[in-house]
């Protein structure tokens, strides 16, 4: 007993181990990604709840009309309510069996079909779009995090140049104006901290919605998710037909295209068939009914013709949208590529120029300032500047990422 004991009490110790050590992990990008589209979102479940009651309604639609059975008593004599006492008193039992037109039914199934192939597109949609926002989520988060870091150097740098400003003003070199604004700058910086740290909890709120509060606390990876070449334009560009917004109005287009067959259909007789058998009393012979019903569509200018016209102008409206989402499709991959350009260009410029020349004009405003060639004031503005230029940078960065994750959403992708 005591060696199963302490079994258990060494594999409880393992898990907890195993599980402390996973939420202290930490969070890449791909892995939100992952956690997010393994979390059965409502917003993608109630696409596939869709689509599959679709698919049961598509094969409902394709069965006839239920049969009807018709039980009654015919010629029925009011004065004694006898059976056998008229020759024409008959209980008769009928059936009755519609057929509608052509292959109404069949293009029926087919539309239901169509339907739940547009509700699985949606949900594949809906999952490219999950993948964006946690990508985009994430990306943001490690921004302010990154964001909290140099801020919080920055305030140390801060610090230690007010040190030196009560170190010089202990010396009678400078007056207590430098020592006045190193306090002022530092608690500007702590303002800016908290402001910070309020966009930091705001992302953490918005990746929990996507990955669940179990996850989201746990520490970023510290490294930007790094990406493949940058994808060929008119490669991607021919994609976006087979965008999941795309396939969804695709199969839309299906479906209207089956209610013009419907329409059409109605052109065509339907049929009712009967069949009865009444029975009469004594030795009476018994009497059978056997009979068809059709329909005659002879005036169908202001009906059936509509019909077909309204159908066929649904159509032609679904198509006039699939253009529009392929154009505003081709808008947004235009942009997120200028983006692109634009960012490589000014990423490349600030780590090859501008943060250098921020940390090399801090660090001459600094000797100036010991060799009281400079104010203060002036020295504040540089290492804050540099701060800046650091943040520039890093946005930029991040910015770009947010563009690819942007890219792999037009090519329909969750990189998961």
């Amino acid at each position: 007993m005591f060696r199963i004991i302490l079994a258990a009490l060494t594999l409880i110790s393992a898990t907890s181990a195993t599980v402390a050590a996973q939420s202290n992990s930490p969070l890449t990008m791909e892995e939100a990604v992952a956690i997010a589209l393994s979390a059965g979102d409502p917003s993608v479940r109630q696409f596939e709840e869709k689509s599959l009651a679709l698919e049961d309604r598509a094969v409902a639609d394709k069965q006839l009309p239920d049969p009807k059975v018709k039980l009654s008593a015919t010629n029925f004599p009011v004065d004694t309510f006898r059976f056998g006492q008229e020759p024409m008193t008959q209980a008769q039992v009928s059936l009755q069996q519609a057929f509608p037109r052509g292959k109404t039914l069949h293009y029926r199934g087919e539309r239901r079909d169509a339907e739940a192939e547009a509700q699985r597109a949606l949900q594949k949609l809906q999952e490219t779009q999950i993948a964006l926002d946690t990508k985009t989520t994430w990306l943001e988060l490690y921004y302010w995090r990154g964001a909290q870091g140099k801020v919080s150097e920055s305030r140390q740098a801060v610090h230690e140049l007010s040190d030196i400003a009560r170190s010089i003003f202990s010396t009678g070199r400078r007056s207590a104006q430098d020592v006045l604004r190193a306090d002022l700058e530092l608690t500007v910086l702590d303002d800016r901290l908290v402001e910070i740290e309020r966009q930091i909890d705001i992302s953490r709120a918005n990746l929990a919605r996507l990955i669940g509060p179990d996850e989201s606390p746990r520490p970023l990876a510290t490294n930007l998710p790094t990406h493949s070449k940058l994808r060929d334009r008119a490669a991607l560009r021919e994609q976006l037909v087979r965008h999941p917004s795309i396939d969804a109005i695709d199969s839309e287009i299906d479906a209207r295209k089956s209610d013009i067959d419907i329409a059409r259909q109605q052109y065509k007789p339907g049929f009712t068939f009967n069949g009865g058998y009444g029975v009469r009393g004594g030795s009476r012979p018994d009497f059978a009914t056997v009979g068809v019903t059709f329909d005659v569509p002879i005036f169908t200018g202001k009906k059936q013709d509509r019909n077909v016209s309204a159908a066929r102008r649904d159509r032609s409206s679904v198509e006039m949208k699939r253009k529009a989402r392929l154009l505003e499709l081709d808008r947004q991959l235009a942009g997120a590529y200028a983006d692109q350009a634009r960012l490589e260009q000014r990423i490349t410029l600030y780590e090859k120029s501008v943060l250098l020349r921020a940390s090399e004009t801090t660090q001459a405003t600094l000797t100036a300032y010991q060799n009281d060639l400079s104010d203060f004031a002036e020295l504040v503005r540089a290492r804050l500047a540099e701060l800046d230029t650091e943040l520039t940078l890093l946005r930029l960065r991040v910015d770009r990422a947010q563009v690819m994750a942007k890219l792999d959403y037009l090519a329909g992708e969750n990189n998961e």
